[in-house]
This record gives C-alpha cells, structure tokens and sequence, in this order.
C-alpha cells in the first residue's frame, strides 16, 4: 500500500509543492502527485500508443533485447516482438512534447532540483513504457543513475501512469531513502542490481513500498532511489510516459552515452 504521506494532489496547490512535500522528497526520495493530467489528455496518449504499436512504429526497445527475468530469450523466441517501450518520447508526437514541458511538470521539476534553468534529457527514459501481458519482463532492484554519466548525480524521473498501475500489472516499487545510501560493491550483483540473496540487504528490502498509480497521477524520483517492478499478470498493456530532467549546470560527461544527443533546454 502507497504511503499517504507520501503523496500530494495537483489540485490542492496549483503547479507548486509546499514546504512539507519537498522536505519528504528530500527524505525519501520520492513523491507522488495525484490527478496532474486531464482524461482527455490521457486519452490522446493512450490512443497515439495504440496506433504506434500497431503496426510497430520504430525506434522501439523489445523485452528481448533486455534479458531482464521473464523475458524472451530472444527475438526470434516466442513473444520475441514483445515491445518494451516506444524511444525517442519527445519528438514522436505533440502530446508528449507538451506534456514534457508543461508547467505542472517543470514548475515541481524546478523546486525538486533548485534550478529553474532545467534541461530534458534525450538520452535516458524519453520513452513511452509498454508492459505487455504474457512476455514482460521483471525489473529488479536498482539505481537510474547506474547507466548514467553527468558532472554531478541529480536527475529526476518524471513517471506519468497513463492508465491504472497496480501490483497486479506490475508498477514501480521504490525503498524509500535508498537515495542517501552508500553501499558496498559486494551489495550489488556484476550488472549493479540489488543482491536478494545477502542478509544484509534484507532490512533494505523490507522497506519497499509499491507506488500505486491512478491514471493521470505521477511518481517523481531521484536517479539514486533503488526501484523496481514486477511482470504484468494483467490483460491489459500497462502504459507509462516517462521523462527525465538535470540542472542546465549538470553536464553530461563527453563521450559517454549521456552525451549522445543535445537536451531540452527549458528556462522558468
């Protein structure tokens, strides 16, 4: 069950968070904010998905290219042309560009961050996730920031639920303060995930708490929270939109994968 303390509704404030929100996220990491997007808006998502997964428009990451547990083994497997998500979210279509840059989203992005010269990132999320039932996969314990190179390591996750996510269709799980941690190498496995198996990860572990999501509600997260997400058992693609946001003064460091294509500026 998500913790209510955790969470804020986009109507009570406007586009800005109170004192008391950023101080949770500060402390945890992480925060909810329910009811940021219209029924309407979210409609014109979910049905540009639709059209965009069939027939499949490219550029597109499938389960099997992850190798994540539950996945294809391979293309060519059954379920091999499972998508995972739809890249390249921000110049597909106007919708998301919008949403990417609206005020209810980077007005908060700004308090999170303390900067109001923001820039989107290209290169990391920018994606539409598409968890299918049947062949998605699971996503264990880990931190964004692990796959990524900047100057310094502040970035936030943006997670708009354009439909309902739940255990049951695998949504996000977060350990709360996990952002603050340092652990040590042998806590993590060769590709950087969580150990399970470790005594000593097992109080860490027992403080998860699954970010239930409503349509229209979105989950912000530090880069260095430990997350993960479950299979979907559902009938239904789960659809997620997904971007993140550094300070303009947070570089990418050359040559690494952060660096491949420009950001988004985006001043308040």
């Amino acid at each position: 069950m998500i913790d209510q303390l955790h969470t804020a509704d986009s109507h009570l404030g406007g586009n800005v968070l109170s004192d008391l929100e950023l101080a949770r996220y500060e402390r945890d990491g992480y925060l909810i904010v329910r009811n940021m997007v219209t029924d309407e808006r979210l409609a014109v998502m979910s049905a540009y998905i639709d059209e965009a997964l069939s027939p499949l428009t490219a550029p597109v990451e499938f389960e099997a290219d992850v190798q994540y547990p539950g996945a294809p083994v391979s293309r060519d497997a059954p379920g091999g042309s499972t998508p995972r998500r739809l890249l390249n979210a921000y110049t597909r279509d106007r919708v998301f560009r919008d949403w990417a840059r609206s005020p209810e989203v980077t007005q908060r992005i700004a308090q999170l961050i303390g900067s109001k010269h923001l820039v989107l990132s290209q290169n990391h999320h920018n994606c539409i996730m598409t968890k299918h039932s049947g062949y998605s996969s699971s996503t264990s314990w880990h931190q964004d920031i692990r796959y990524w190179s900047f100057d310094r390591p502040q970035l936030i996750n943006a997670w708009l639920a354009i439909g309902e996510e739940s255990e049951s269709n695998g949504c996000l799980s977060v350990l709360p303060a996990s952002h603050k941690l340092t652990l040590d190498r042998g806590r993590l496995d060769s590709a950087l995930f969580l150990r399970t198996d470790l005594a000593e990860n097992q109080a860490l572990l027992a403080t998860e708490v699954s970010a239930l999501l409503n349509p229209g509600d979105v989950l912000f997260f530090d880069c260095q929270v430990f997350h993960a997400a479950g299979r979907n058992s559902s009938d239904q693609i789960k659809k997620s939109l997904v971007f993140t946001y550094h300070a303009a003064d947070n570089h990418p460091i050359p040559d690494t994968r952060s660096d491949t294509t420009p950001g988004i500026a985006i001043d308040l």
